[in-house]
């Protein structure tokens, strides 16, 4: 049923008993697959030079606005610039056996008094990528947002060209929202960005699948999964 106001227009429903967010404020964030740390150049830089460093190609650092970087120094100068700041608040995706940060992800523009977040700066190693990890390091970020923060949407922002981000926020529960033309410039080309939002609503249905999804059971003693993430 629409809400209409006195005059016979349509509005929105009432919020009540709303109490603004808080702005992101974890160090740390404990999963069973992976833990996220806030990013420490000291602790993490080396571990994810050398994660990136493996990859046969360049192909992952192609929708960064950053990147590839040359060598050690270069990226620990990014990280030390990363780290810096609050927003974005920079997390690395730490391996709970070796120890080894395998990629980072972000929360950024906060918007407290309106409930909205961001995840951004998604750069997951070859190592980490399709893993348990990789699922579970969104997943605790998401649970972060809208449990511990109290947030009303999160919104995944991409190249429109790339398709994998495209799908990955798809998988995860996200929903497409449209497409800004002519939205940015980085690397001295053009940007059509793609936004994807997820909600507080859509977040009371996708917590249980994610749960189920990462139940140790589900997956085989190489990791592959049984049975496949499904948010509907």
């Amino acid at each position: 049923m629409i809400r209409t106001n006195r005059y016979g227009q349509p509005i929105g429903e009432p919020l009540t008993g709303w109490e603004p967010a808080r702005p992101p404020d974890a160090e740390v964030l404990q999963g069973r697959y992976c833990r996220l740390e806030r990013l420490d150049p000291d602790r993490h830089a080396g571990h994810l030079y050398s994660a990136y460093a493996a990859a046969p190609d360049a192909a992952d650092w192609t929708y960064m606005s950053v990147g590839p970087f040359d060598s050690p120094e270069a990226y620990r100068a990014w990280a030390v610039a990363a780290a810096a700041v609050s927003d974005p608040r920079h997390y690395a995706v730490v391996d709970p056996v070796s120890r080894c940060a395998l990629g980072t992800l972000s929360l950024m523009r906060p918007d407290p008094g309106n409930g909205s977040i961001e995840v951004g700066w998604v750069m997951f190693s070859r190592s980490l990528q399709r893993t348990p990890a990789s699922t579970e390091a969104q997943y605790l970020l998401i649970r972060h947002v809208f449990d511990d923060l109290g947030y009303r949407r999160y919104e995944w922002k991409c190249d429109g060209l790339n398709q994998a981000s495209r799908r990955a926020a798809l998988r995860l529960g996200f929903r497409y929202e449209g497409t800004f033309r002519d939205h940015m410039i980085y690397k001295g080309r053009n940007r059509d960005t793609a936004w994807f939002s997820l909600t507080r609503t859509d977040w009371s249905r996708a917590r249980g699948a994610f749960e189920e999804w990462l139940e140790p059971s589900n997956f085989d003693a190489e990791g592959r999964q049984h049975i496949p993430l499904r948010i509907i």
